[in-house]
């Protein structure tokens, strides 16, 4: 048999589950929050057109605003300065939306300290029994973080000094950016970055080192737990926004059920 009908095949009879990586969008997706001055992205909103009335009789539909980064979303690489001169979202190319994918599960780590940070030592330990990181692939760094994801102030997990989430340490994350084969790091968490990263130094790091690499981010990410470490297949679909910096995600796993 063919490959895309062998595929179609293991679709239809459970073989490959299709397990939705997504968070739902509402007006209650949590969102970042900068301090003042910046600006701050919008939280998803929508506003009704017509629901079979007499705006439309026969039809509902409605006009929608949100941020790019708002709830499950894609980081182009111009998100970031570093990456100014990388593409739109809108010019990733395809190949690079579709790819294998491992997850990195340090749930019970986080469980024990909100500010924990991914080192190299962790990621090469994590290979040495789980063989190397997918060349093309995806790195999915599992936290826990996503049973947080229904309550703003928890999913920020904020105080006087500011937000506490785990993260990349910036030693990682220029490992992850120039030597690792992946094309990108997705994360449970309301960015790539730990909570305390405004005060690393390079601040931000896995913003400006994957964005000034020209690779990617996926964020706020669910269900990671039903993934296993290696084998997955991961498909992230943003909207093809001309000129845009991100957009939120469709992002689907494929995985094989024995």
């Amino acid at each position: 048999m063919s490959l895309l009908p062998s595929l179609a095949e293991a679709l239809a009879s459970g073989a490959l589950e299709v397990v939705d990586l997504t968070a739902p969008l509402s007006s209650t997706t949590p969102v970042i929050q900068l301090p003042p001055p910046f600006a701050q992205t919008a939280r998803f909103e929508l506003e009704e057109l017509s629901r079979y009335d007499d705006r439309g009789p026969a039809w509902y539909w409605n006009n929608f605003r949100t941020g790019e980064h708002t709830g499950t979303h894609f980081d182009a690489p111009n998100h970031w300065v570093t990456g100014r001169d990388g593409d739109d979202v809108a010019s990733v190319p395809v190949r690079r939306l579709v790819g294998p994918a491992v997850v990195l599960d340090f749930s019970d780590r986080v469980a024990q300290d909100p500010d924990f940070l991914l080192e190299v030592e962790h990621v090469q330990e994590w290979e040495a029994a789980h063989g190397p990181l997918p060349e093309g692939g995806w790195l999915l760094y599992r936290t826990g973080w996503d049973t947080r994801a229904f309550s703003q102030e928890d999913f920020l997990n904020a105080d006087e000094g500011g937000p506490h989430t785990p993260g990349i340490s910036p030693a990682c994350a220029r490992w992850l950016a120039e030597q690792a084969p992946v094309v990108g790091l997705g994360v449970e968490t309301v960015g790539t970055d730990a909570g305390a990263a405004h005060s690393f130094d390079p601040p931000f790091p896995c913003h400006a080192a994957l964005m000034g690499s020209g690779k990617y981010g996926l964020t706020q990410l669910q269900n990671l737990d039903r993934l296993p470490p290696t084998g997955a297949l991961l498909v992230a679909a943003p909207l093809p926004i001309v000129s845009g910096s991100g957009s939120p995600a469709r992002v689907l796993a494929l995985v094989e059920r024995g």
